[in-house]
């Protein structure tokens, strides 16, 4: 029997691995990072009137769906309905070290797209934060992603066929975007604008935004994050479930 190496060096191989692909896949993560840049820059006139951090954690938070489900669930599916996840699971290396690697490489494209809105906020718009904002602008925004990367999972444990998922991303980050963001401006009615802010979209925004308004989060917010949390939790727990290493598994 094959001995299995230290796990460092199967997370640092897988790393690599993953990295690679990821650079090869460049232009698909460009296209997903331009959606909050551009949303922010055009953007900038509705500034005064709804403030630098709304404007901000609106972006953000399209920014992590966009990651979510349109780059992680489609990635998963397309490298499953190729085979690769079942010659890794026959690899001297155990399962869960397969997820991590690709988690990580979510969490580093998550800081990266933070970063450039971040950038692109100071130095167009003029919207600057204090150190701890921006510390707890990552914070969040990370936590807000475990939502997205969790229902993404959800989205490739429940369909298996690579088409359908990525079909389905797309209409999910669709009704998202436009149901998250008319409903939240109170577009689509009080009922729906009520739904929005319980929703992923509106619990996510919700503690973005007041995570990098330093001083301005209270008890709505610490809601938020518990619910964030739950919604994090349900999806990543069912997504992981579901999940199938090959389409053609039962």
């Amino acid at each position: 029997m094959q001995a299995i190496p230290p796990t460092s060096t199967v997370l640092s191989s897988l790393l690599r691995a993953d990295l690679t692909t990821q650079w090869r896949n460049r232009k698909s993560f460009m296209l997903i990072l331009l959606v909050p840049v551009v949303i922010l820059l055009s953007w900038k006139p509705a500034i005064d009137k709804l403030g630098g951090t709304f404007v901000l954690g609106t972006c953000l938070t399209l920014g992590l769906i966009a990651i979510g489900l349109m780059g992680y669930s489609n990635s998963v599916a397309r490298d499953r309905d190729k085979g690769v996840f079942q010659r890794l699971r026959v690899a001297p290396l155990p399962t869960w070290s397969i997820m991590v690697s690709r988690l990580a490489i979510q969490l580093m494209l998550i800081f990266l797209m933070a970063t450039a809105v971040f950038i692109a906020g100071s130095y167009f718009d003029k919207i600057t934060l204090s150190a701890s904002g921006y510390i707890m602008g990552y914070l969040a925004s990370i936590m807000g992603g475990a939502v997205y990367l969790g229902l993404g999972q959800m989205i490739v444990g429940l369909i298996k066929n690579a088409e359908t998922v990525h079909s389905t991303s797309r209409l999910v980050y669709f009704v998202f975007i436009m149901v998250g963001m008319l409903g939240e401006l109170g577009v689509l009615g009080k009922e729906i604008a009520e739904a929005v802010l319980w929703s992923p979209y509106g619990t996510v925004k919700h503690i973005i935004a007041s995570s990098i308004h330093t001083g301005s989060w209270d008890v709505s917010a610490s809601k938020a994050l518990v619910a964030t949390i739950g919604y994090a939790v349900v999806f990543s727990g069912l997504g992981i479930k579901w999940f199938k290493w090959s389409g053609s598994e039962k």
